[in-house]
């Protein structure tokens, strides 16, 4: 588990989140911005990128309906140009009218690590509201590292089993020595198998390479909608390339500010707060397996299972049994979207009565895991860019140790996992080129920060700090449940953002939904 970053979750994928751990107007065409600073205006492309943004692009049917697929070739190391390239998979759904033609909208689902391809042809190219499909060539991009696009891998399948399994609440020396070990394992099979491609998967070089797709599908700025990490994305891209920024709705927003410890806690307190509402509501219930008094009792149940788990793991008819590390994984899954709650609460039903599968069903939905056991590479890409955009919430046991009170602070339920989880980055292969920083994007148009109130893996607080510190941006708030708000059900919420992607109009800066 992860907690530097908002994942996707399968259900994210689907599209009922619109991720764990997400603009159109008229300019130029050209780019040209570096990763130190964004530009006033739209520069001439640099003589050494021009292969790159004259590149024609052969469209083919991809083998789903309505869709065409192609590949796009960018620079390995955009600092050397000439150094090597990389192939990035792209798909498209052309728009469908009837009205006039708007351009392209770009989608990103999170992750980082989701794949944004079929996240636009299971969800965004049929899913989103007709209008918008109407008016828009829907188009996604994997980015590097990413699924189609020359994906980081790490483990095997079994090895994956194996570290999904290791115990992230260690009691005791030994366990924090095999926690450890267990990260060092991982950070190793990745610098083996993805040696190449581990120091360029950064957010920086994704939204770069979205610069130079946009130029191929003739926009002359970018529209675009991302979620939860995508937030982070489309956010860094209008700091690069600020007046080739269109239409950017930013849905389950990151805020760049902050060092990984403080983003990491905040997201711990997230969860906390999810879990919550989601006690809160089951309490109320007949038969809810974690009692009927209050969401606090309901905790200090949940905390006795996972203990149990921790010293005796269960039965799951899988090889694998369930122990505190992959239920608190499945319960984590269950709190992006509150419609996951019901199959949550069988879940915890069946797992005190010694049946881990439910549980652990909802823990493989949150990896990727397929039922033969191999994974997609959602959480080797995760680690991958995670680790190379900021440097490492600790580098340390000790420090990791010394953080314990303010996680469990934070969340009595999650907290001590959450900690220890942070400790990923520390035996990272390569370092980290990216820092925590405000993001201004000046000179770009108008764009929209969605918050959900009680998100749990992009608190609210982060939407409020990044649509202060954008220059042109305007928050749009949903008060409710679950892990972003476009296309989650609040006719309030898709209104305003269809009227922004539809005639560049945002919502008043501060509007709520419900």
């Amino acid at each position: 588990m992860d907690t530097r970053r908002p994942l996707r979750t399968l259900a994210i994928a689907l599209g009922t989140a619109g991720l764990l751990i997400s603009g159109c107007s008229s300019g130029s065409s050209t780019t040209g911005a570096s990763s130190s600073g964004p530009a006033a205006t739209a520069s001439p492309v640099p003589a050494a990128l021009k292969t790159y943004y004259a590149q024609h692009l052969s469209w083919r049917d991809c083998g789903v309906t309505g869709f065409q697929c192609t590949t796009m070739k960018a620079p390995l190391d955009y600092a050397k140009p000439d150094a090597g390239e990389i192939k990035l998979a792209v798909s498209r759904k052309k728009a469908t009218g009837p009205g006039k033609r708007i351009g392209s909208l770009l989608v990103n689902p999170g992750g980082p690590g989701g794949s944004a391809i079929e996240y636009l042809q299971g969800y965004a190219a049929v899913g989103y509201p007709a209008q918008v499909r109407a008016r828009y060539d829907m188009v996604a991009i994997d980015p590097r590292g990413v699924a189609r696009s020359e994906p980081v891998t790490c483990l095997t399948g079994p090895q994956m089993d194996a570290y999904t399994q290791v115990d992230q609440t260690p009691d005791d020396a030994g366990e924090v020595t095999a926690l450890s070990g267990a990260f060092k394992k991982f950070a190793t099979g990745c610098e083996q198998r993805s040696a190449e491609i581990l120091p360029h998967v950064s957010t920086v070089e994704t939204a770069r390479d979205m610069d130079v797709l946009r130029a191929l599908l003739g926009d002359d700025r970018l529209n675009y909608v991302g979620a939860s990490y995508g937030t982070f994305l489309g956010a860094t891209y209008a700091e690069l390339f600020p007046a080739r920024a269109g239409r950017l709705v930013l849905d389950g927003a990151m805020d760049p500010s902050l060092p990984s410890a403080e983003m990491n806690r905040d997201q711990t307190a997230g969860f906390e707060t999810a879990f919550q509402s989601f006690a809160g509501d089951c309490v109320k219930k007949s038969g809810c397996p974690l009692g009927t008094t209050s969401a606090s009792d309901a905790a200090d149940r949940l905390k006795q299972l996972f203990a149990r788990l921790d010293a005796k793991p269960i039965a799951t008819g899988d090889s694998r049994k369930l122990g505190e590390s992959l239920a608190t994984t499945g319960v984590i899954a269950a709190m992006y979207d509150e419609a996951a709650w019901p199959q949550l609460r069988d879940a915890l039903t069946a797992a005190q009565k010694g049946d881990g599968s439910g549980l652990l069903s909802l823990a493989d939905s949150y990896y990727e895991r397929e039922p033969n056991g191999t994974y997609a590479n959602l959480m080797y890409a995760n680690a991958a860019v995670n680790c190379v955009d900021l440097p490492p919430a600790f580098t340390s046991s000790k420090a990791v140790a010394q953080s314990l009170p303010a996680f469990e602070k934070a969340s009595p339920v999650f907290g001590k996992g959450f900690a220890w989880a942070s400790l990923n980055c520390a035996y990272w292969p390569v370092p980290a080129t990216g820092t925590p920083h405000r993001i201004k994007a000046g000179g770009a148009a108008p764009i929209v920060v969605v918050g959900t109130t009680r998100d749990p893996a992009t608190p609210y607080k982060w939407a409020k700090s990044l649509a202060g510190q954008l220059s042109s941006g305007t928050l749009l708030t949903y008060e409710g449940d679950g892990h972003t708000a476009y296309g989650r059900g609040s006719d309030c919420i898709d209104t305003a953002i269809n009227t922004y992607l539809l005639e560049g109009t945002p919502p008043s800066d501060g509007k709520t939904c419900s």
